[in-house]
């Protein structure tokens, strides 16, 4: 089989990327990332000789790129390409509405042509808005309420793909998932950022009182899940990817501090966000039901598996946080959004 992984280079991208040539090493993979700053060859060093792994600079807003990255075609075309953090979104939507609608548009059009034989669209569960307790969950049936520039644009995205199926019976499957953790999440992220904040002994910044939550997957899981669609997924469906392991905020930060031997004089509490969404929580009977997944990973035993990773691979994300590396990304990246 023969995968283009668009955002390759980032944090689940990579991960899925190692994931696939480690289970089906005669799979080939090809990967195609703009580099922006949360995107790192880094990641995938290990592999970055394998003759199975092509790496293609360019961006998936560009027809030229992606036809280039396609060559003669491939299987799938997998979507992890996307500006994806909040709080950036906020102060420069632009580049938001580049990479997650029209990068999306470009990819169905490319699908369309049949320059691939399916796509699958990686998306978030922030497209559904909130939900106010533990126990509300969005199905794939609920209705798009996003509150940020990030979640509309994603949710712009997933619309143009069910769309495109709808009217073209473009071949492609949308996915919904919860929040990511693991190794290799560029260091803005809640989890990486406290755990490296911690590690350089700063104070970590918690929004309002931490009680917002969110649910978790560990990246093991999610590759599996994206491993069942893959293999198992019918075009033109949703599927929702969740675990029930939801969190609070406030509950993560406790325990990382734990972990870490810190105490809570550590927590910084700042000012909430705007239009910050209270909780997220997804239903994803479907995907268990219907093709056999379900998760694995103990969410304590996957934190504490995260946790030690940035202990030991300080040389990774100290270059990420360094100031040398922020002046570059506001030269090369901010100043054009």
């Amino acid at each position: 089989m023969k995968i283009l992984v668009t955002g390759g280079a980032g944090f689940m991208g990579s991960n899925f990327i190692r994931y696939v040539l480690n289970k089906y090493p005669d799979y080939k993979i090809i990967n195609l990332d703009k580099l922006t700053y949360a995107g790192n060859l880094e990641n995938l060093r290990d592999i970055e000789n394998n003759p199975n792994y092509t790496f293609v600079k360019g961006d998936i807003a560009k027809t030229e790129d992606v036809d280039r990255a396609l060559g003669e075609g491939a299987d799938v075309v997998i979507n992890y390409a996307a500006e994806s953090h909040v709080d950036r979104s906020i102060l420069s939507p632009r580049a938001f509405l580049d990479t997650d609608i029209f990068g999306t548009y470009t990819l169905l059009e490319a699908v369309r042509a049949g320059k691939a034989k399916k796509m699958i669209q990686i998306s978030t569960d922030e497209v559904f808005g909130m939900v106010h307790n533990v126990n509300e969950e969005f199905t794939e049936e609920t209705k798009f309420d996003p509150s940020s520039p990030y979640s509309a644009s994603k949710a712009g995205g997933d619309l143009m793909a069910n769309a495109y199926w709808r009217t073209y019976k473009t071949p492609v499957i949308v996915t919904h998932s919860c929040n990511f953790y693991g190794a290799y999440q560029y260091p803005e992220k809640l989890i990486p950022l406290f755990v490296t904040n911690l590690l350089e002994n700063k104070k970590i910044p918690v929004y309002g009182e931490g009680n917002q939550f969110r649910e978790w997957i560990f990246t093991e899981d999610h590759c599996r899940a994206i491993d069942a669609i893959l293999h198992k997924g019918e075009a033109g469906e949703v599927y929702n990817i969740g675990t029930r392991n939801r969190k609070a905020n406030i509950e993560i930060t406790k325990f990382i501090l734990n972990y870490l031997g810190k105490d809570e004089s550590y927590i910084e509490h700042v000012a909430d966000r705007p239009g910050h969404d209270f909780g997220y929580a997804v239903n994803p009977d479907k995907l268990i039901g219907k093709l056999g997944w379900k998760p694995e990973t103990n969410f304590e035993d996957g934190l504490a598996e995260t946790i030690e990773w940035y202990k030991n691979n300080e040389s990774w994300w100290k270059k990420l946080k360094s100031k040398e590396y922020q002046e570059y990304y506001e030269k090369n990246y901010a100043s054009k959004k």
